[in-house]
């Protein structure tokens, strides 16, 4: 089962850079994120989400390959492309999977201006890896899934210096 994190930074910088890193040591075997988005909110209140996971374009991309097997049964393949890849696109945009839209739009609204938070939704991870490697980015703990005993270690750990 997943577990979802989230944490806040000062900025969206960093915020930035702490996603960059989670590609890292994805890439390293040292986590692996179901989903993950950043939410910032500007100096004037604005909020800015930015998720990685598009369902929207893996709709798409699915959606358009049916369309053209279909397309090839009927002799009209690039009519069948761009229908499918319409259809799967609709699909995609409606299918909310992993961490919930409501959600990070709510957490960000209780943002201060000019701050940040990283959404991280957790299948596996190396922790004391993952928590070293976060550590200089000083991130405050908003919100887990976590029981209470492992989120105040995950706190304990990300404060040691």
């Amino acid at each position: 089962m997943a577990e979802l994190v989230v944490l806040g930074f000062s900025d969206k910088e960093k915020a930035e850079s702490v996603m960059r890193l989670a590609g890292e040591m994805s890439r390293q075997e040292l986590l692996d994120l179901e989903d993950a988005a950043v939410a910032w909110r500007t100096m004037d209140g604005k909020i800015h989400v930015h998720q990685t996971h598009s369902t929207t374009g893996a709709g798409a991309a699915g959606g358009a390959l049916w369309g053209s097997l279909f397309g090839l049964l009927f002799l009209m393949p690039v009519f069948g492309a761009a229908v499918g890849a319409a259809t799967g696109a609709l699909a995609g945009k409606l299918t909310d999977i992993g961490i919930n839209d409501a959600f990070v739009k709510e957490t960000a609204h209780a943002l201060e201006p000019g701050r940040a938070a990283v959404f991280a939704l957790v299948r596996r991870t190396t922790p004391d890896r993952v928590r070293e490697a976060l550590r200089p980015f000083n991130p405050t703990v908003i919100h887990t899934s976590l029981t209470k005993d492992r989120e105040d270690e995950l706190v304990k750990a990300l404060q040691s210096k």
